[in-house]
């Protein structure tokens, strides 16, 4: 089959296959829409590779719930008997995942692996494309996944995966457009026997797309010189074509899904080699190998199975069923057979193993599968007893909150907590009003959660002391703490650690520590909260409890960060990253980055700031936090954009950019307002207030400074932050609102306001705050002290805060400070550096970050820093437009000139 306008495809897939026989291994991504020859071209991909590759080729289902893991369980079988076994003994993921690696990186020659439809893949599926991208460098190997883009919106899983490997080096990006008006004409002309059809209205009525122009080709002759208004009716028009025996073969093809084996055909419908023939000389189904048969495309598939009549398709379904049953227990395809059944309407056999099914994504970690698959069950079990129908509820709620999902267990943990009643089990009805309240708290829905938390207390009055109490307690001290209630916080967390270790409960007492720990050290009792802390990380150590390992180092960071305790947060998240990118906690992985960010801030390292809440966002999907101005329920949006991660991801940015000078500087900062201000929670607004008005005071704006620093001022001072009551203090101060400090003002914020600007900036250098530290001499007359600010700022890139205290040093007559720009950068609007300016030419000539760190003997992380920073004040995102931008705006490009 040839390929048009896919040359260079072909060429950058057999340039990545040769630098990973070269030992440089390549996670490729093939991005089109349905239809656009994402198969097609890696068809031809791998019959070119053999003889210089292992070729494998696996596939996601396009199944209501996917089979975990299913394009490993495809290849396993094509590789031997290590992977095969561990895949069917239900051995722990991380094994299973460091076995495919070492199986990648085996033999003499390297390893293609194609996963195909990657946009169904399962949880578990694309956690190993993140587990691969982050770790193929070194392997001789190659994988190419195959996905429609036009499927793989904001909130899709994939994309998620996508933005967390976006600067990994071991990844690649291919995108299949349509064909173009020629591509077409030249479609048109490989058709054998030539066509009445008009290649311009073939283009206008298929968009391009290889696989409908194919089919409108194929189909003349049911269209009666007409084209057909869809593919649809092209593909049942051919299938109509076919003999009876040969249509009821395909439509248990259809039924089967793709590849459908020969054997299973055979038990289905008898179909007979004659009537498969018939299909594949058809057009209709293709040869996949080993006795296995697969449609041209997947739509052409769905189309055929959403033709047959419902009885006759749950006939079907129900065949496929039996003759799937038949297979050794420990062989079966759970995730199959459960969809199967569904589609078969056998009540009995969802119940068999759809739960099964669910447990078996949850031992692997694809928790959404899981629940899809508890979803599957409860549907079918209206007429269970309340305890079986109370334990399934609690499997289901459960996944829901180990997917990053929670609010999505809402419903599901409502209902058992009323079952829980009806069966009048207090215990467990107080354990879920407790998660019930936790979940509604981190969903910025504070007076349900406090509602739910009263609910839980309530529900354990009377009853012997137990586990159910220890876990009661821990809720409340999790639930004051989100609320920054910490003396409340402390007093909960204590009851529960007490009780917790009178009953040997450790799985209690381990975030009971981590909750008592993370509110004495945020309010200020450094000593016993760190101890406490790192009680909670070295329990979860010893049993080997990930989750509560990574919160305690997650933790310890965000507290340390709260207290500018700056070195300390540094250590303590850059450890919680590493702990969990190595374990694929992606949750936390996130968490600690958005920590990192603030930190980063904090220590004047901006362009890593910036970069590190991009990496969060691009994770998260920043697309949420713009949809969220549009609704007025919360919970709506943080299902795309967590609100915890989201909020503090923005306010690095926004102060970044605020700080720098740049154009786009309040746009962040408005998106975190939009997601904190219907949650009203002071840990969410007022950070996001108190970079409000820092923006507003370097644009010049006095009164926004003050209706901002006004705005969450009570909300702090009730909860008694000292370190955000000081911030916004210090901004009320500044726009001539306050004349004194309030009492509890943190230190550094509280000397300023005082006058001692001193003492201040002292206390800003021990917390390695440079910015801070700067502005704080910027608020004395000593001319030294203000040049010492004056070149932290013009080191740091903070155009705005250099101009003022380069006005002020003019003022009391200092001579040599410049107005405005220096002489090497006045010539850019940009305020572009002296090394910019020395990079951006390189850069818009198309060099990689290498070439340049080389050339200009520079690391190539600095290189990536600069580059970032020319982007933001250039206002692109890609490097192809920065030479557009740069003209633009005047700025030259010739490298002897601005060197």
């Amino acid at each position: 089959m040839h390929l048009f306008e896919r040359e260079r495809h072909v060429e950058s897939l057999d340039g990545w296959l040769r630098e990973a026989a070269a030992g440089g291994g390549r996670l490729v991504f093939v991005g089109g829409e349905a239809g656009v020859g994402k198969t097609a071209l890696v068809d031809h991909f791998c019959r070119s590779a053999r003889g210089r590759a292992r070729v494998l080729r696996g596939a996601c289902d396009a199944l209501s719930t996917q089979r975990p893991l299913g394009p490993l369980l495809d290849v396993a079988a094509a590789v031997g008997a290590e992977l095969d076994r561990l895949l069917s003994g239900d051995a722990p993921r991380d094994r299973v995942f460091r076995a495919t690696l070492a199986e990648l990186g085996a033999g003499l020659t390297p390893t293609l692996v194609v996963v195909e439809d990657a946009h169904w893949a399962d949880e578990a599926t694309l956690d190993l494309l993140r587990f691969l991208g982050r770790r193929l460098g070194p392997v001789r190997a190659i994988v190419v996944v195959t996905y429609r883009d036009d499927e793989v919106g904001p909130a899709h899983p994939l994309r998620v995966v996508l933005g967390d490997l976006a600067t990994t080096a071991a990844i690649r990006r291919l995108h299949l457009a349509p064909l173009s008006i020629d591509g077409i004409r030249a479609l048109v002309a490989a058709k054998s026997g030539g066509t009445r059809l008009d290649p311009s209205a073939i283009h206008r009525l298929t968009g391009g797309n290889p696989f409908f122009a194919s089919e409108v080709l194929a189909d003349e002759t049911a269209a009666d010189g007409r084209l057909p208004a869809t593919v649809r009716d092209a593909v049942l028009a051919r299938a109509a074509r076919l003999s009876p025996e040969g249509r009821e073969a395909l439509d248990a093809a259809a039924v089967i899904g793709s590849p459908a084996g020969g054997t299973l055909l055979t038990e289905v419908v008898g179909a007979s080699a004659a009537a498969v023939e018939a299909c594949l000389f058809g057009g209709m189904l293709v040869d996949a190998g080993k006795g296995a048969f697969a449609f041209r495309h997947e739509l052409a598939r769905a189309a055929i199975h959403d033709a047959i009549a419902p009885p006759r398709r749950a006939d079907l379904h129900a065949r496929v069923l039996r003759a799937l049953e038949t297979a050794p227990v420990e062989r079966r395809d759970l995730a199959r057979l459960a969809h199967h059944a569904e589609e078969a309407g056998d009540r009995a056999a969802v119940m068999r193993y759809a739960p099964a099914a669910a447990r078996r994504a949850a031992a692997l970690r694809a928790h959404r599968e899981a629940a899809a698959q508890y979803a599957r069950a409860l549907r079918y079990a209206t007429d269970l007893p309340d305890e079986q129908r109370l334990s399934l509820l609690e499997e289901y709620a459960d996944v829901t909150d180990l997917s990053g999902r929670g609010t999505e267990g809402i419903a599901p943990r409502e209902e058992l907590i009323a079952l829980a009643r009806r069966c009048g089990n207090r215990a467990k009805e107080a354990k879920h009003l407790g998660w019930l309240a936790v979940t509604l708290a981190l969903d910025g829905r504070h007076a349900a959660a406090v509602h739910a938390g009263a609910a839980a207390l309530a529900a354990i009055e009377g009853l012997p002391e137990s586990s159910a109490h220890a876990t009661a307690y821990y809720h409340q001290a999790h639930l004051r703490l989100e609320h920054y209630d910490l003396t409340e916080a402390i007093h909960w967390g204590e009851r529960a650690i007490a009780l917790a270790e009178r009953l040997g409960d450790l799985e209690t007492l381990i975030p009971a520590l981590n909750a008592v720990g993370t509110a004495r050290l945020v309010g200020g009792d450094e000593r016993r909260g760190r101890t406490d802390l790192e009680r909670s990380l070295r329990l979860a150590e010893a049993v080997d409890l990930e989750g509560f390992v990574v919160a305690a180092l997650a933790n310890l960071g965000y507290a340390h960060t709260e207290l500018y305790r700056l070195d300390h947060a540094d250590c303590y998240l850059t450890e919680a990253i590493a702990y969990a990118t190595e374990r694929d906690l992606d949750h936390w992985r996130h968490w600690g980055l958005t920590g990192l960010a603030l930190v980063r801030l904090f220590q004047g390292r901006w362009t890593e700031a910036e970069d590190l809440a991009a990496a969060v966002l691009r994770g998260l999907d920043a697309v949420g936090v713009a949809a969220v101005r549009h609704t007025s329920a919360v919970a709506n949006a943080t299902a795309v954009l967590p609100l915890y991660l989201g909020i503090p991801a923005l306010v690095a940015r926004g102060r970044v950019r605020a700080r720098r000078g740049d154009q786009d500087a309040t746009a962040a900062l408005d998106e975190a307002l939009a997601l904190a201000a219907p949650t009203e929670r002071m840990d969410w607004l007022a950070p996001v207030r108190a970079a409000r008005a820092e923006a507003a005071w370097l644009a010049g704006d006095r009164c926004r400074t003050l209706t901002e620093a006004r705005a969450a001022f009570d909300l702090a001072e009730r909860h008694r932050h000292p370190w955000l009551v000081g911030e916004l203090a210090y901004w009320r101060w500044k726009a001539g609102d306050l004349d004194a400090p309030p009492a509890d003002a943190a230190a550094p914020f509280a000397l300023a306001i005082a006058g001692d600007w001193r003492a201040a900036a002292a206390a800003w250098d021990e917390r390695n705050a440079p910015y801070e530290a700067a502005r704080a001499r910027a608020e004395g007359d000593d001319a030294e002290a203000l040049r010492e600010a004056l070149a932290t700022f013009e080191r740091l890139g903070a155009r705005p805060m250099a101009a003022h205290v380069a006005k002020r040093l003019r003022d009391l007559g200092a001579r040599g400070i410049p107005r405005g720009p220096r002489p090497t950068t006045r010539a850019n609007p940009a305020n572009l550096t002296v090394r910019e300016l020395e990079i951006l030419p390189l850069l818009a000539a198309g060099r990689r970050n290498a070439e340049i760190a080389e050339g200009l003997y520079l690391s190539t992380k600095t290189v990536e820093h600069h580059v970032g920073s020319i982007l933001a004040k250039l206002g692109v995102r890609a490097r192809g437009d920065t030479a557009v931008a740069a003209g633009r705006l005047g700025i030259v490009l010739a490298p002897d000139e601005v060197r």
